[in-house]
This record gives structure tokens, sequence and C-alpha cells, in this order.
């Protein structure tokens, strides 16, 4: 089989490009996509946990405390101890971060009209069930079940 005829590939090199073209728009922003994905995630009035975001993200929170502490170097958010747990972290935005989160949810959402403009909302139904049924299956962790061999 040919790299270009496996899911996996089709998925990564459908993600890259995305990732590729919010990039080219963040930058013009003096962003990231990543940071742009923080500031989407964050509640713009009450906060949210530093230890929420990560998960949000699919990303590991060592990534994050770097992508944190630019984006706090930055002005973009800052950090506040949860009044409720004193052991969590909130992370904030401020009013920087909240025009960055505007500017960001904009780009989202021009870029799924542009997507709903060219493709039928069938089409965009069955993927989002395919989408779904590939995350269900790889969360079933038994894709390698069969193939397991003991040492």
């Amino acid at each position: 089989m040919k790299r270009e005829e496996t899911i996996d590939h089709q998925i990564k090199s459908c993600w890259h490009a995305i990732h590729r073209m919010y990039n080219q728009e963040a930058a013009k922003h003096n962003s990231t996509t990543s940071q742009a994905y923080v500031v989407l995630n964050i509640d713009p009035k009450e906060g949210t946990p530093a230890t929420k975001i990560a998960p949000l993200m699919g990303l590991e929170s060592r990534s994050l405390t770097r992508i944190l502490k630019s984006m706090e170097e930055m002005g973009v958010i800052y950090k506040q101890q949860d009044p409720n747990d004193g052991r969590s972290v909130r992370i904030f935005l401020t009013s920087l971060g909240r025009e960055k989160r505007e500017i960001s949810k904009e780009s989202v959402l021009t870029f799924n009209e542009a997507i709903r403009e060219k493709v039928s909302p069938e089409k965009l139904n069955v993927f989002f069930e395919v989408i779904n049924q590939i995350n269900q299956t790889i969360e079933t962790k038994t894709i390698f079940a069969k193939h397991e061999t003991t040492y």
C-alpha cells in the first residue's frame, strides 16, 4: 500500500496543511497556532485552570508550560491562584488576550465557512461520522492487541 493510500497519512497531511495555514494567519498577528488554540480554550470571564488546558488541546503539560510562559511574557495571559483551590492556578486573558481570542475565533469561523461552501452538509456529516469512528477505534486500545508478542 502506498503511503498516500493510508488513512493516517491523509489525516496527518491534512492536519499539517491546516496547521501551516493557521500559522501563516497567526503570524500576521504576532502569534502562533498553538497560542491561538490556547486563547480559544480559556474562558474569557472565569479563566481556566491551567491543568485543564493541555487535555483540551491534546498536548502534554510540558509543552503547554512553554507556550503559557511565552504568552505571559507577551502580555496575552496572566496567572492567578484559584480562590476555591489554593493548589490550582487559573489562566486569564488580558485585554490583549481577549483581542487575540476574537481574531483566532474569526479565523476558525472563516476556515469553517470556506469548507462548508465547498463541501455539502451530507459529505461533512459522513466526514464527522468517520472521524468519530476512527477516534472510537483508537480509544479502545485494542488495535494492536492481536499483534502483541511476549518476550
